[in-house]
């Protein structure tokens, strides 16, 4: 039984051995292209300082924020930055908060950008929220040009379409590609067979009253309050159904629509400002009416002097809406049903709970923003970041090749299983890197430093083996048997392994409480580092060890044991 349980972990180490081969490896699979290209499609996240970029750290001051609302304050200016740095148009950027050393700090990662000037002002702006009115009509007339600039272009374009139809080419091609009708634009513009009375009056016109052919188009554009319309008469055909005694006449057609622009299309030019923005308001919340029985709503609590403004606002646009702009986009339009002179509002839009929260933090955003002062920054080319990696793979490689070299030379075959566990251990390593931010959210970004924790722990490891192959020798060398004197070595080396790398662990996790940055990096992979040697040196080594621990190799102990040495 002991030995079937012995093949089975042996069974358990080839198959871990192979797969994190193969995934820190995927060439090994490139006979076998669609596994290959899966496999190598996931990468390790790199830190700026291996792939450029920038690297801000700001702190922030909670110190004005009620200590209830200190997580939801702090996540707010995540999410402002995070909003801001999506608009800067930066690929794949890292933002995270976290507390070091008794302070908040927010962490801002920006691959790929060079300007740190740029970067830093986009953040720092503080998000703008905004409460606008509707326009009156003599507001309006100053839009209007803009609008007949748009409608004449518009007319142009339907005129060139027009000329191309009466030319000859293909007048459904023409709908699917330019059309603005979405009901007809995919059918080539295709209305199918209608009764008079259907479309507006400007097409019943040119279809049931004008002298338009079947497979005729007609010669003029057709201008509808929707827009210009390009028509062409497919065919036509008279019914009469039973028991009427007049036919019915019905047409077959096709239109090209370009449409006409209106002033209601363009909302961000349809308000204008209130004078009340986010400075006035205290605080946004999720309510229900009716003992919760109700869609959710937002209520909003301003100031003494944004209540004063809300109320006047209210009181002139009763039946109109008032817009709430967040940095100059529109989250909600809700319509003023009567003066509101309490300095609280409460904006209702069918809203699900999920939205409810959202525009709630959103605009808890622009009315608390959190203070934050940069207090690190850095910069690193990206060339200098690639010739860095290079060198730290080199110098990692050398090392681990080097280390190898010595274990199997000094300790024979117990060196050479050592070596074994250590390529595991890399292999784990490294498939840990990739799969983090495959299968969870926090993914593990290497850096130089973090490739020096990654090294270093392979030392740890090796430290680990020492132990217990000397353990091993002075056991045999005392005339236990070889099974023995494995299981004994293990068993009398485990407690000082456990304390080195118990203080390290320590030691690490006490530069990740207090530590910033890059320091933080190389702790978080040296306690990975650990722990995972620790788990190679003590449980996969012995498995190894003992699987081979068999009656040849108890006859040739000299394999792991140095004759000379004996007493």
């Amino acid at each position: 039984m002991k030995k079937q349980n012995l093949k089975l972990r042996l069974g358990l180490v080839v198959f871990l051995a192979l797969f994190v081969g193969l995934i820190s490896y995927p060439r090994a699979l490139s006979f076998f292209p669609p596994a290959y290209e899966y496999l190598n499609g996931i990468k390790i996240n790199l830190g700026l300082d291996l792939q450029g970029g920038i690297h801000l750290e700001y702190k922030a001051d909670l110190s004005g924020v009620e200590e209830d609302k200190k997580d939801e304050a702090l996540q707010a200016a995540q999410d402002v930055i995070e909003r801001r740095i999506n608009a800067f148009g930066v690929g794949e950027p890292l933002i995270q908060t976290l507390y070091s050393g008794g302070e908040n700090r927010i962490i801002v990662e920006l691959p790929g950008i060079k300007n740190i000037n740029d970067a830093k002002n986009q953040i720092k702006e503080t998000p703008f929220l905004e409460f606008k009115e509707e326009k009156n009509e003599e507001d309006l007339k100053e839009i209007q040009p803009l609008i007949d600039n748009l409608n004449e272009s518009a007319k142009a374009q339907a005129q060139k379409l027009l000329e191309k139809a009466k030319s000859g080419d293909d007048f459904s091609d023409l709908a699917k590609e330019f059309s603005q009708d979405p009901g007809s634009k995919d059918a080539g513009g295709d209305l199918g067979f209608v009764e008079k009375g259907l479309f507006v009056p400007e097409f019943d016109q040119i279809l049931f009253e004008s002298e338009l052919g079947d497979g005729k188009i007609y010669p003029e554009l057709v201008e509808s309050q929707f827009g210009w319309h390009i028509i062409k008469k497919i065919e036509e055909k008279t019914t009469k159904e039973e028991g009427q005694e007049t036919e019915k006449r019905e047409v077959h057609s096709a239109h090209i629509l370009i449409v006409k622009r209106r002033a209601e299309d363009f909302p961000m030019l349809m308000y204008k400002s209130s004078g009340l923005s986010g400075k006035n308001l205290k605080d946004a919340q999720v309510v229900f009416r009716d003992q919760g029985l109700s869609e959710p709503q937002v209520s909003l609590k301003f100031d003494k002097e944004g209540g004063d403004l809300f109320a006047e606002i209210t009181k002139r646009n009763i039946g109109k809406t008032v817009a709430i702009y967040l940095d100059d986009e529109i989250i909600s339009a809700p319509v003023v049903q009567s003066e509101i002179a309490n300095g609280e509002a409460v904006i209702t839009g069918n809203f699900t709970i999920e939205e409810a929260k959202e525009l709630k933090s959103r605009l808890n955003e622009g009315a608390l923003p959190v203070p934050i002062s940069l207090v690190s920054q850095q910069s690193v080319e990206a060339s200098l970041g690639a010739e860095s990696l290079a060198k730290s793979l080199q110098a990692g490689l050398v090392g681990l090749i080097l280390v190898m070299v010595f274990m199997i030379t000094y300790y024979r075959l117990l060196g050479l299983v050592a070596a074994i566990a250590l390529l595991i251990y890399a292999g784990m390593m490294v498939t840990i890197f990739k799969l983090s931010g495959e299968l969870s959210n926090w993914p593990i970004t290497l850096t130089l430093s973090g490739i020096a924790g990654f090294i270093l722990s392979v030392g740890m490891a090796v430290d680990a083996n020492v132990l217990i192959f000397e353990r091993i020798e002075e056991e045999l060398n005392a005339g236990r048997e070889l099974k023995d004197a494995i299981n004994e070595g293990f068993l009398r080396a485990w407690s000082s392994i456990r304390d080195g790398n118990y203080s390290t662990i320590i030691t690490s996790f006490i530069l990740i409480w207090f530590g910033t940055g890059f320091v933080k990096g190389f702790a978080v992979i040296l306690v990975i580092g650990v722990v995972l040697s620790m788990f190679t040196a003590i449980v996969l080594v012995k498995i190894i060890l003992q699987s081979l621990a068999g009656k040849w190799l108890s006859k040739n102990t000299w394999l792991v044991c140095s004759p000379k040495r004996k007493k």
